[in-house]
């Protein structure tokens, strides 16, 4: 706009100067001034969901410590369970699961959640009726006048096919050294298998055990945090996810992405070895190509089932078409350090 309207300046004085007889060289227009150099943009602000990623207590901070799982009794009698969950920065929330925890007694009843802080050596929680106050690995319940309603101790739970030795004629993946039977695999200082590598198969039915420990990451939320998958024939996803003390939801762990939940939500808490044993029948396709069987998954989260013979529709996100051609099996790179290790697996012909 400024260039036009010099232009029409310099337009208007040239006709003024000719009506008097004058030439445009005796009062020439002063020039335009120069442009402005533009202003720096700003620098993006930091990414704080991924600027803190602990894959060890080690690096983990004081609050680490205080999340996890606690196991107690009412005073009146019957178990429960509670689940602590780090936010970052001393923050924290809580879930109570009458019976006892996900697996382990809770059926289904109305539960309970807290939120609150660390506070020196006390993490204390709340909500309308109740008090949480831990001092790890001891803590209680309480209402809101103090009378104690239950007792807790923190407990750390392990599925029960953890460390589990492969059975004969199975096909040892990955057992902390390179191996053939893996394509794009890097393995991290600790001998463990980062997040990425391919199964190279192809496979079309199989059994598949694995252990998995997804990072501590209190900022992040939801698919930011801990996020890879175990991607079957590159076409179904089975979702690895930090997700615990979510709901249980169609994205979280144990869930066959976007598609259906699980059963119960059995994530334990980050930096913990975690377990997926997996049976996978193939979709069935006649001569001409045409489907004439979905695809069957059923999955022991930490030895729990999640998913019992579900009968897959259709591929998952950004899977691959389906299709009688058998695929590998891809251990997603979502950009998190998720780690793998102990993985093999049972093939119709091995048995």
């Amino acid at each position: 706009m400024k260039y036009v309207a010099c232009w029409s300046l310099s337009l208007g004085m040239l006709v003024a100067l000719l009506a008097r007889g004058a030439s445009a060289q005796d009062e020439a227009p002063a020039p335009a001034p120069a442009p402005k150099a533009p202003a720096p943009k700003a620098a993006p602000a930091p990414n704080l969901a991924k600027s803190f990623v602990a894959t060890s207590p080690a690096q983990a901070g004081e609050d680490f410590f205080y999340q996890g799982e606690y196991e107690g009794t009412y005073v009146g009698g019957g178990r429960v369970g509670v689940q602590v969950v780090s936010l970052g920065d001393r923050q924290f929330e809580a879930v109570e699961f009458p019976g006892g925890l996900p697996g382990a007694g809770y059926t289904g009843g109305e539960k309970a959640t807290y939120t609150g802080e660390r506070e020196g050596y006390y993490l204390r929680l709340k909500n309308d009726a109740r008090k949480l106050v831990l001092q790890a690995p001891d803590g209680a319940i309480r209402d809101l006048a103090g009378r104690q309603l239950a007792a807790l101790k923190k407990v750390e739970r392990r599925g029960p096919s953890l460390g589990a030795a492969p059975t004969p004629g199975a096909v040892v993946v990955f057992d902390g050294k390179p191996s053939t039977e893996l394509t794009g695999a890097k393995i991290a200082a600790d001998g463990t298998l980062m997040h990425g590598a391919n199964i190279k198969g192809p496979v079309q039915s199989f059994f598949l055990h694995l252990e998995f420990k997804t990072p501590y990451m209190p900022l992040a939320r939801g698919q930011a945090r801990g996020n890879s998958g175990v991607y079957i024939q590159e076409r179904y996803e089975l979702q690895v996810l930090d997700s615990f003390g979510l709901k249980g939801e169609f994205n979280e762990c144990g869930s066959v992405y976007r598609t259906r939940p699980p059963e119960i939500n059995m994530c334990l808490p980050p930096l913990t070895w975690q377990t997926y044993d997996i049976y996978f029948r193939a979709a069935q396709f006649s001569p001409d190509g045409k489907k004439t069987a979905n695809a069957e998954l059923s999955v022991y989260h930490n030895g729990v089932l999640v998913q019992t013979r579900y009968s897959l529709p259709n591929k998952t996100g950004a899977g691959q078409p389906e299709g009688p051609t058998a695929r590998p099996i891809k251990l997603q790179d979502h950009g998190d350090p998720v780690r793998y290790r102990n993985i093999w697996m049972v093939l119709p012909e091995s048995k």
